[in-house]
C-alpha cells in the first residue's frame, strides 16, 4: 500500500523505536531511510526502548568504558540524551516544514519519579535544556501526580508527550491539565503536545476476561475493547477542542493536544496485525508504530479513510457489552496504569544494572 494514505487521512506515522545503529546509514529500518521512505514524521522512546537499545549493543561500550567517572544515572543520561538529540537534528526539516506540530522526538522522565509531581517537573526542565532542541518532547505519565506537572511544563513552554493513558476518564483529566498549561502560558503559539493513549493492552487484559466467562455474549466482545475505547477518546478529543474554553485558546493561536495512539503492535497473533493502525485513523491524530507493525501495514495494510468518527454507537456498545458480562473498565484501566509505571521502571533499573557492569568490564 501508499504508505502515505495514512497521513493523508490526517494521522501522522511516528516511529516508537530508537537506537545508534538506526541514527545513522541507508539500511531500510534506519531512521534516515524511514523519514524518506516510510512516512515517518516523528520518534517515541520509553525506558523499555532505550534498555534493549543500549543493553545489548556494542555501539555504545567505547562511550560507557570512557564514562567510569560518572555515575551510573549519569551515564544513561548521557546516551539517551545524546540519541535524542541526533534524532532531533534528522528530524528538524519536518519540524520546520510543518511548524512544529511532527518531526518530534520524546525522551521520558524517569520512571520511578512517577509519583512525585516536583521531582517529574524537575527532570523535565533537566532534559529539556539537556537535549537543546526545540522539536524534544519530554514524556510525562498521566497518573494523579503527573497531572499538575503537564500544566506547570506546558505553562514553561515546554512541549509534553502525556504518557500511560489507558482510560476515557483520565484523557479528559489530562485535556484539562494541558488547557490548563495553555491558559498560563503568555504566548502559546509554539507549545505543542500530544497525549499517548494506549492500545493493545486493553485487548490483552479484557480478552482474557471474557474468555475464562466463555459466555456467547462474552465471546463476542473479543478483540473489541481496545479499539472502542480509543474510538471514544477520539469522541472526548472532539468535543473538548471544540468547547468554548479552547475555542479561547486556540484564538490566542494554541495548538491542540493530539491523541497519540500507542502500544499499537499486535500482541494475539490471531488478530490482524495491522488492526490498531487501520482502525484508528482520523484528522488530528498520531499512530507511534515499532518496526514490525510499520512494515506490516506498508506490505498490506487497508486504508479506508476515517475510521473512527461514524464509530461512536459501536464503541458504547462494546463497552455496555463488557458491562453485562461483569467486566469493570475502569478497574482494568487502573490496573494498566500501575502495571505500565511498574514495567517501565523495572527497564529503567535494569538498564542501570547493565550499565554498570558494562562500567566495571
Amino acid at each position: 500500500m501508499d504508505i502515505n494514505a495514512i497521513s493523508q487521512n490526517g494521522t501522522s506515522i511516528w516511529l516508537d523505536d530508537l537506537s545508534r545503529a538506526k541514527l545513522a546509514g541507508n539500511q531500510p529500518h534506519s531512521l534516515p531511510s524511514r523519514i524518506k521512505n516510510s512516512a515517518v514524521v516523528g520518534v517515541t522512546t520509553n525506558p523499555s526502548i532505550f534498555s534493549a537499545a543500549i543493553s545489548g549493543a556494542t555501539e555504545y561500550a567505547d562511550d560507557i568504558a570512557a564514562m567510569k567517572e560518572l555515575t551510573v544515572d549519569e551515564v544513561v543520561k548521557k546516551l539517551t540524551t545524546d540519541d535524542v538529540r541526533e534524532a532531533c537534528d534528522l528530524l528538524k526539516d519536518i519540524y520546520t516544514s510543518t511548524k512544529g506540530v511532527d518531526g518530534r522526538v520524546s525522551i521520558e522522565v524517569d520512571p520511578r519519579l512517577a509519583h512525585d509531581t516536583q521531582a517529574t517537573i524537575e527532570q523535565a526542565l533537566e532534559l529539556w535544556k539537556i537535549v537543546d532542541r526545540p522539536n524534544v518532547m519530554i514524556k510525562v505519565p498521566a497518573t494523579l501526580e503527573g497531572l499538575p506537572a503537564i500544566t506547570s511544563l506546558i505553562a514553561s513552554g515546554i512541549s509534553v508527550n502525556v504518557t500511560l493513558i489507558f482510560s476515557v476518564k483520565r484523557y479528559g483529566a489530562v485535556i484539562d491539565a494541558f488547557i490548563a498549561g495553555v491558559e498560563q502560558n503568555s504566548n502559546p503559539t509554539h507549545v505543542h503536545s500530544v497525549a499517548s493513549f494506549f492500545v493493545s493492552r486493553i485487548d490483552t487484559s479484557i480478552d482474557s476476561l471474557l474468555e475464562k466467562n466463555g459466555s456467547e455474549e462474552a465471546l463476542a466482545l473479543m478483540g473489541k475493547s481496545a479499539i472502542a475505547n480509543a474510538h471514544l477518546a477520539y469522541q472526548l478529543f472532539e468535543e473538548k477542542f471544540s468547547s468554548p474554553r479552547w475555542h479561547t485558546q486556540q484564538e490566542r493561536g494554541a495548538n491542540k493536544q493530539r491523541p497519540l495512539w500507542a502500544s499499537t503492535g499486535v500482541k494475539n497473533p490471531a488478530y490482524e496485525d495491522t488492526r490498531y493502525v487501520v482502525e484508528l485513523i482520523a484528522p488530528n491524530t498520531v499512530n507511534t508504530m515499532p518496526q514490525s507493525t510499520l512494515d506490516a501495514v506498508i506490505d498490506h495494510g487497508v486504508v479506508r479513510g476515517d475510521t473512527i468518527s461514524s464509530q461512536y454507537p459501536a464503541a458504547v456498545a462494546v463497552l455496555q457489552g463488557l458491562s453485562s458480562v461483569g467486566i469493570s473498565l475502569d478497574a482494568i484501566t487502573s490496573e494498566l496504569e500501575a502495571d505500565g509505571v511498574k514495567k517501565f521502571a523495572q527497564a529503567w533499573s535494569e538498564l542501570l544494572d547493565n550499565v554498570k557492569v558494562a562500567q566495571q568490564a
